[in-house]
């Protein structure tokens, strides 16, 4: 129980930092469901890299810095798609099957990228696939141990970040979080159920600054479909060529636009024909094309009653991923020292004010190797002696998924914040107010963050919002 590293996360960045600390001491990977449950594990559509003969790093800079409004930090934006290629070489040699046409790689495009640039495995389980690559790597370092089904929600502090509490007090040179994202805070959303913001929270709590937390994505094509869970219908498949149509089958956006964009349109429809859903429709590509490139998306249809080689399946958006979180630097260090972020749970900058498509899991492998090779760097494991706890976050109350999809959602306004926040303030719903709190100051609309009293998007803004237990809303 005292590892020289702890590694909060079981998903590609903390795998890959496990990987990356093995040679610099022991390492315990903790994780709250068990080691295959995270976001990783449902990421459909891909990888972004530039490896194809047409694509250029440079290219996918541009992509990325386009998406991501005028908010993406340039440095970690060039980190992660220079880095991005030798990471993904990395994964197939250690055994990442990924899709291949001819013998050569299989490259598809998704939404606002200018090139097929996204890598995919089995089809639509390209998540799945690098997790399960990554795991089997450091299941096989004899330094990495795990332990599954083990929840820590509270950080030690003593002269910095040394240790967390699982059952009993565990000591290390340098904690990770790499707990993933929120999206169980929302009504809607894809996200498996231990997306809940333990990371932020706890971070937050110890005193880290948190940013950009309020630009959550909100992804255009879930299953809308009563009795079925919102599960991702990936955006690959409009790269494939499906069609967005509404009630009278007449398409009414740009499916390959950001997804910020395609996710607003979606909304409008559905306010304007009172529909609970849109239509998604990929039947031109015929039955046996849609089952082979997309075998899991397929099979889950069919399971309730539509097979997407005939049928147009009924979508809408559902929260999907945190471009905000723990803010640290490009080596994951966050403002406490001896505390580490990376993933989701982190903010770099590289995504902006919204993540192109498929960048997620380069992000997992790009800086979770580089939190990993940091902490390397770290003391000796502390003594024994009495730390300070950075207090517990009281269970999510029933309430809080409706009140974050009503007001924290695809459009917000100062009223529906203000009330939020009040909400959110009596129940100690810690992420959820830290979401409300920097959306309300951040007067206009970016990215995924959209304000109807403010819809237009302002320089003053072009900044970080940054927040610190017991302190107001700042940006920098």
């Amino acid at each position: 129980m005292h590892p020289d590293f702890l590694v909060i996360g079981a998903g590609v960045a903390g795998m890959r930092a496990a990987i990356e600390l093995a040679e610099a001491g022991t390492v315990l990977v903790v994780a709250k469901d068990s080691l295959r449950e995270s976001s990783s594990e449902y990421a459909q559509g891909g990888i972004a890299v530039a490896l194809g003969d047409d694509d250029e790093i440079q290219l996918h800079e541009q992509d990325t810095m386009a998406a991501g409004d005028g908010l993406c930090d340039r440095a970690a934006v060039r980190t992660l798609v220079e880095e991005g290629p030798a990471a993904v070489q990395e994964l197939i040699e250690w055994g990442a099957a990924f899709d291949r046409e001819g013998g050569r790689l299989a490259f598809t495009r998704e939404g606002a990228h200018s090139r097929n640039r996204v890598l995919h495995a089995h089809g639509d389980s390209t998540g799945r696939e690098i997790a399960r690559t990554l795991y089997r790597k450091a299941a096989s370092l004899p330094n990495v141990a795990f332990r599954s089904f083990a929840t820590i929600d509270e950080l030690l502090l003593d002269e910095g970040v040394c240790g967390a509490v699982l059952e009993e007090p565990i000591r290390a040179r340098a904690v990770l979080l790499a707990t993933g994202g929120l999206g169980r805070l929302y009504l809607h959303t894809t996200n498996p159920d231990v997306a809940t913001g333990d990371g932020v929270a706890m971070a937050y709590r110890a005193g880290a600054e948190i940013s950009d937390i309020e630009f959550v994505q909100f992804h255009p094509t879930a299953l809308a479909m009563e009795g079925a869970p919102n599960f991702l219908i990936s955006e690959a498949l409009r790269g494939e060529g499906a069609r967005l149509k509404n009630a009278q089958g007449g398409r009414f956006t740009d499916e390959l636009a950001p997804r910020d964009v395609v996710a607003r349109a979606i909304v409008n429809v559905m306010r304007r024909e009172e529909t609970a859903h849109v239509f998604l429709d990929i039947s031109q590509r015929g039955e046996a094309f849609v089952r082979e490139r997309f075998p899991r998306i397929f099979e889950t249809c069919l399971r309730y009653g539509i097979n997407l080689g005939r049928d147009a399946v009924p979508v809408a958006p559902a929260a999907h991923y945190a471009m905000g979180g723990v803010r640290t630097d490009l080596k994951g260090r966050t403002s406490i020292r001896g505390l580490f972020a990376a993933g989701e749970v982190a903010c770099t900058g590289v995504h902006g004010a919204n993540r192109l498509a498929s960048n997620s899991l380069l992000e997992g492998v790009v800086f979770g190797k580089r939190a990993g090779r940091a902490m390397r760097e770290a003391g000796a494991v502390p003594e024994a002696r009495s730390a300070e706890g950075a207090g517990r976050e009281p269970a999510p109350h029933d309430a809080v998924p409706r009140l974050m999809w009503d007001y924290c959602g695809i459009d917000r306004d100062a009223a529906g914040l203000q009330r939020a926040c009040a909400e959110f303030e009596s129940l100690q719903a810690t992420v959820p107010l830290l979401i409300a709190r920097c959306a309300l100051a951040r007067q206009e609309s970016r990215g995924a963050h959209f304000r109807g009293d403010f819809p237009q998007k302002r320089a003053e803004f072009a900044r970080h919002s940054i927040v610190l237990k017991d302190t107001s809303v700042t940006f920098s």
